[in-house]
């Protein structure tokens, strides 16, 4: 029961994701960069410390798929945090949590992964309630529909890096991989920046803080939190637990910002929520 509540305040700290993002004023990409640079920086002197012997065990192969996770991951920030400057809180963190449909597609496509018939409904439903979702953002404007499309965009990213988080994960240390990843994606997001001549400084203390608020709390105590559960609680319901995130983003948007979500953005993205749990209920 512990490591339940744990896990679940896990889930309330990466929903403050979209909140802080909301609040910042420098650049989508900046701010991605705020994000891993911190995590990475706050991660090292643990990886340093503890995983010295393991980084001298490690093969070249495992080190370019921890680097090719980073620029996934990388990818995955820049376009989600871009969607939530278009499209609202609600529809962002409900099509960024799409990720499970990406992961299904690719394993069926490409890993010849078997889907019950329950699994091949729900993603079928999880695809439907992305189009009843999209197309409650019609009517407010193209910006929404392209939001909804980079959160989408994100989806896909961050399923990728899934996908090679569950190989590479097996050979070494939560520590080590993340730190590899967070790293990896930070120096993504710098040349980024670079070839858009986006300076990665002036914006402020307000966006500094913001940003090592995205590396505490939604990082190290929220997706760090999944890692850890793993060891005591079954994945199921770490990949459930996971879908109370647009739920608590939903609703402290709700609060702060005042985004009610419309009748139809939420058909929407129960619809979604129910193929994601089914999905993972089945297939896990």
């Amino acid at each position: 029961m512990k490591a339940k509540l744990i896990v679940l305040l896990g889930v309330l700290g990466v929903s403050f994701s979209a909140i802080f993002v909301k609040y910042t004023t420098a650049p989508a990409v900046v701010i991605a960069f705020y994000r891993m640079f911190f995590s990475a920086l706050l991660l090292f002197p643990v990886a340093w410390k503890t995983c010295r012997e393991e980084w001298k065990a490690l093969e070249r192969r495992t080190v370019l798929m921890c680097c090719l996770s980073g620029v996934f991951l990388a990818c995955h920030f820049s376009f989600y945090f871009q969607s939530i400057a278009y499209t609202s809180i609600a529809s962002s963190t409900v099509l960024v949590d799409t990720e499970v449909f990406f992961v299904a597609i690719v394993s069926i496509l490409f890993l010849k992964e078997k889907v019950s018939r329950v699994g091949g409904f729900s993603i079928l439903l999880t695809f439907a309630g992305s189009v009843v979702l999209a197309l409650s953002d019609r009517g407010a404007g193209s910006n929404a529909v392209r939001g909804d499309l980079l959160a989408v965009t994100g989806a896909f990213f961050v399923a990728l890096y899934t996908l090679i988080g569950r190989v590479e994960r097996r050979k070494m240390s939560t520590t080590l991989y993340t730190f590899l990843v967070y790293g990896t994606a930070a120096l993504t997001l710098a040349v980024f920046c670079a070839a858009t001549r986006l300076p990665v400084v002036g914006y402020g203390p307000k966006n500094y803080a913001l940003g090592l608020g995205l590396a505490l709390c939604c990082t190290l105590l929220g997706h760090s939190v999944f890692s850890w559960g793993l060891k005591y609680l079954p994945a199921t319901f770490i990949s459930t637990a996971k879908l109370g995130e647009p739920v608590f983003a939903t609703v402290l948007g709700m609060f702060l910002f005042g985004q009610i979500p419309a009748l139809q953005q939420v058909v929407g993205a129960v619809i979604i929520l129910t193929g994601l749990y089914l999905y993972t209920a089945v297939q896990s």
